[in-house]
């Protein structure tokens, strides 16, 4: 812009008074137009542009324009009356040339300014204006005022285009030439600009600005052809139709707007709107006969059992303090530290006595029971999170495990701690070294993340906490309907929600696992899963203390470098089960190659946590091909349907208990679409195999309702949501009383509208129906539901047909 500002202001004292600029010579103004031309071109630079502009004009220039006077030859009057004038014969030849000569010749700078001229009478607004000093005020009785300054940039046609638009005009010219006008001006802002004045045959003075060739294309075109046109027309030579045809063609297209009126993209099709998609006569309908609901088997009575879960850790604690609790490893697959009973148990006496003692405000204790904290450890580090999280459960308090924020304006940070606010959490619990990788503040302090509460941030390392005096005990009471613990969970939406579980579910949710995965004391599981929620938590935290087993937990960051460490680790460790999801099997096939000494022959149970995923049979399957050479048994493989409401659904049991064989299914995508559902062959592409998530859970009634509206009973052969009532599941989403009531207290009713029970249900979020064999299947997920023209689709569907063909020959990078 610099650049050419200093242009516009060189231009200017370089320019010749009205008077020289008709008596220059034609040959010194096809000089000047190449110039213009060269330098729009890029061939010259503006430096050398103006030199030579400078030695051209510098003989025919007035002393009053700054210019040298050394500069002026002194024959420059002769070369003024050399001048070839309009009428001459250099004129007439030029005008029998070529249209490309015409371009530079005076009779078509004249036909311009003659056609400028005449529109001028009309009281035409000009585009732009450029007043010399000799101009006087005869000029201003036919141009509109002048709000620029001359020594101004005077080559932005940007702010000269402005200028024209927002100069109010007196008098009215014909619209539709006005109209093209503005559209030329428009068209070339972005040019540079060149002075060229003109007499009128009557006497007056019209300035006009010409556009140098590097303006836009279609504005010089225009302009040149209504030039041309307005230049035969007053020589009285008579127009080509066909030109002039072209012409208009041209105008038109100009006229033509280059994209819509930006209002035209807010307009709704009303009558689309209004249109109801009428139901296809031909569609799918349901036939079977309502369903009924379906029971599980009955919650065993065990003899000797805790009657809660600090129950349990006290009699594990104290009679088997030396058992393996918990083996964690790290980045490299090597166990870094074993927690044992006696340890568990020790240092969670120590940090309950910590936080309801030591911790004080202005001689009050900070925490009272009752009161929620939350739980802020990496995933690589189980063995505090779970000295935390009964360190809570003994203190009477509840723990909110979270996800370590990473930056201070984290979105989905934000929605943690409005969580955390509305739970009205004042402590959190983290390591020292968690702590120093968090966001500070100015003073040395945690930052105040936004969205979150003030929070107080304690370290429970060993030398932060206390040894409890000899008579002080936690209080070990058995399982009641306060709250336990609040879970997590984002909707698709990207809010955060609490469930709340309390310590009777927390209790029959692992009384549940425990029978239907015939758990142990003393067993191996392998978790590969997130130990702060759902699956990860509830088998690898919760039941293996009531059962003393023993957990190896996998962290993520070892998955990612080695996917085999999970395989390796039941292998080494003999595990009996393990729990994983199948983006953890699909990992493993990848890198499977690299290790051959290796066995599975140990594991009895094969817990796949996503099983309710159309997707993951194909995960299953081919795991099973690759590694059934090497001890895997199909049987092994249990897939199991879960949600964080409801908590596990359902789980296939393991083979030794003598239940049906696993089954699948090979659906019409169709029918599907009507939430119907058709048996079909695998041959055909529109089908989707899903395989069956197994039986439902000991001591819960299970039934299918319709999506939308009452909760109906599904038919027999009627995909719907899957919903169950049982003393395992979530209580409420904590503070949110109206969402309470629609999912946890859903009452499915019949189709004559009476309730099919008297206890309430808990909607799973779960698409599916109930099989042969009494088989749960899982088809989708109410999240990612999407009813397109009347038909319903899953978001899963799309994973599972990216899954399912050849990923080489159809599925691009970039696409």
């Amino acid at each position: 812009m610099a650049e050419r500002t200093s242009a516009g202001l060189l231009t200017m004292m370089l320019e010749p008074t009205p008077a020289v600029a008709m008596t220059l010579p034609a040959e010194v103004r096809e000089k000047l137009a190449e110039l213009e031309l060269e330098l729009s071109e890029g061939d010259i630079t503006q430096k050398g542009y103006e030199k030579k502009r400078g030695k051209l004009l510098a003989p025919y220039i007035p002393q009053i324009q700054g210019v040298d006077p050394s500069l002026q030859i002194d024959n420059r009057i002769q070369a003024s009356s050399q001048a070839v004038l309009p009428g001459s014969k250099h004129n007439k030849s030029r005008a029998a040339n070529t249209r490309d000569e015409r371009f530079r010749s005076d009779l078509h700078t004249e036909a311009v300014q003659a056609a400028l001229a005449k529109y001028k009478e009309r009281k035409m607004p000009m585009p732009s204006k450029r007043r010399s000093v000799l101009v006087q005020s005869s000029v201003e009785a036919c141009t509109p005022p002048d709000t620029s300054s001359a020594s101004e940039d005077e080559g932005s046609l940007r702010r000269q285009g402005r200028l024209a638009t927002s100069t109010p005009y007196q008098g009215h010219g014909h619209p539709a030439v006005e109209h093209w006008f503005n559209r030329v001006i428009q068209g070339s802002s972005t040019s540079s600009s060149a002075s060229s004045t003109s007499s009128h045959p009557g006497g007056r003075s019209v300035t006009t600005t010409n556009t140098t060739a590097h303006a836009a294309l279609n504005a010089n075109a225009a302009a040149t052809a209504l030039a041309d046109l307005m230049a035969h027309t007053q020589l009285g030579v008579p127009v080509n139709s066909r030109v002039s045809s072209k012409i208009q063609q041209l105008l038109n297209t100009l006229k033509r707007p280059k994209r819509p009126p930006l209002r035209e993209f807010f307009v709704d099709d009303f009558e689309e709107l209004l249109d109801v998609q009428q139901p296809d006569p031909n569609q799918p309908k349901p036939e079977g006969q309502q369903m009924s609901p379906l029971e599980g088997e009955p919650l065993g009575v065990v003899t000797n059992w805790p009657p809660s879960l600090p129950a349990a850790l006290q009699r594990w604690g104290t009679t088997q303090p030396k058992s393996p609790c918990l083996t964690a490893l790290d980045n490299a697959g090597k166990p870094v530290y074993t927690l044992t009973y006696g340890k568990l148990w020790t240092r969670s006496q120590k940090l309950a006595y910590t936080l309801l003692n030591k911790l004080s405000t202005r001689n009050e204790p900070l925490l009272m029971p009752g009161d929620r904290v939350a739980l802020v450890f990496p995933n690589n580090d189980p063995v505090m999170f779970m000295v935390a999280f009964y360190g809570c459960l003994l203190a009477e308090l509840v723990p909110v495990p979270i996800e370590v924020p990473l930056t201070r304006k984290d979105a989905g940070s934000q929605q943690i701690g409005f969580l955390l606010g509305s739970c009205g959490v004042t402590l959190a619990l983290t390591t020292d070294a968690c702590q120093k990788g968090l966001p500070k503040a100015q003073t040395g302090e945690v930052a105040t993340f936004k969205g979150w509460p003030r929070l107080l941030w304690f370290v429970t390392d060993g030398k932060h906490v206390v040894k409890p005096p000899k008579d002080w005990h936690p209080p070990i009471r058995e399982a009641s309907n306060d709250i336990a613990y609040i879970e997590y969970k984002t909707s698709k939406e990207g809010s955060t929600m609490g469930i709340t579980v309390s310590h009777s579910a927390m209790l029959a949710h692992c009384h549940a696992l425990t029978q239907a995965c015939g758990y142990t004391e003393a067993e191996t599981i392998t978790n590969v899963l997130d130990f702060k929620r759902e699956a990860g938590l509830w088998h690898g935290v919760l039941t293996s203390v009531m059962n003393r087993m023993h957990v190896i937990s996998i962290p993520y960051s070892l998955m990612k470098v080695n996917p085999l460490s999970w395989i390796q680790k039941v292998h080494t460790y003999k595990a009996r089960v393990a729990v994983v999801k199948s983006r953890d099997m699909h990992w493993s096939l990848l890198a499977q190659r690299d290790q051959r000494d290796i066995s599975l022959s140990s594991l009895r149970m094969l817990i796949v946590a996503d099983g309710a995923n159309p997707w993951s049979i194909s995960s299953c399957d081919a795991f099973l091909n690759v590694f059934q050479a090497r001890g895997l048994r199909p049987e092994v493989i249990c897939p199991c349907a879960s949600s964080s409401e409801a908590m596990t659904v359902a789980i296939r049991r393991p083979p030794e208990m003598g239940v049906p064989p696993p089954g699948k299914a090979v659906l019409s995508m169709g029918g599907l679409s009507h939430s119907v559902i058709r048996v079909d062959t695998e041959e055909k592409l529109s089908v989707l195999t899903v395989q069956d998530v197994g039986q439902v859970m000991p001591g819960a009634l299970v039934c299918v309702v319709r999506v939308e509206g009452t909760p109906y009973l599904c038919q027999t052969d009627e995909v719907g949501e899957i919903c169950m009532s049982s003393g395992s599941t979530g209580v409420a989403y904590y503070g949110l009383p109206g969402m309470t009531k629609n999912i946890f207290e859903t009452i499915p009713v019949t189709s004559s509208g009476v309730p099919i029970s008297d206890r309430p249900f808990t909607r799973t979020s779960l698409l599916g129906f109930v099989g042969p064999d009494s088989l749960v299947f899982v088809v989708g997920k109410m999240d990612g539901l999407m009813v397109v023209s009347g038909r319903r689709h899953n978001a899963d569907d799309v994973v599972a047909t990216a899954l399912a063909v050849e990923p080489m020959k159809f599925v691009y990078r970039g696409r």
